[in-house]
């Protein structure tokens, strides 16, 4: 390289938080999903299961990723679409768009993808901290990037990502 010549600037990492900085150091299952062409991960520990999808009953002036309510053996289970959630356009529920419960604290929710691929472990050296990002959405609600052969999955913090979502979403109770 010549003395003229410059370097590009590294690449930025976002500031890791102790629970990716957890999931970078141990080794993890993940649930993996698509939406759209990309493929995403969510702690395993999280599932409570996977279920197809049937349509809620739609809660009124709910926002558009809210998609309504199910009532899952005597709980009722809000229903949340990722693909508007990460404001994703042209939503077409097909036969192979499922529905992920999770639980997350006292609360269970559904979460609406496109379909579900597998459940992969990854090492910590098949994880990659989250390079800083201009988007939307908030660095903390990813965990990390993960790599297994050609593939890559984005690795969310599911929990931090459906927060705004659930603020107004009471805990769990049978009926």
């Amino acid at each position: 390289m010549s003395a003229t010549a410059t370097r590009p600037p590294p690449t930025r990492l976002a500031p890791a938080s102790a629970v990716q900085q957890a999931v970078l150091t141990h080794i993890r299952e993940f649930l993996a999903f698509k939406i759209g062409a990309e493929e995403y991960g969510i702690d395993i520990l999280q599932v409570q299961e996977i279920r197809s999808y049937e349509k809620p009953t739609t809660i009124v002036n709910a926002p558009p990723d809210l998609k309504g309510m199910v009532n899952l053996r005597g709980v009722i289970v809000p229903i949340i679409d990722l693909r508007l959630r990460l404001g994703l356009a042209n939503v077409q529920y097909d036969h192979l768009t499922v529905v992920i419960v999770l639980n997350i604290g006292l609360r269970v929710v559904g979460v609406v993808v496109d379909a579900v691929s597998d459940v992969l472990t990854l090492e910590p050296a098949q994880l990659r901290p989250v390079p800083a990002l201009d988007a939307k959405l908030e660095p903390d609600h990813f965990l990390a990037i993960g790599t297994v052969g050609n593939r890559m999955l984005i690795l969310l913090d599911i929990e931090k990502f459906l927060a705004p979502a659930l603020v107004a979403t009471p805990p769990a109770h049978p009926m």
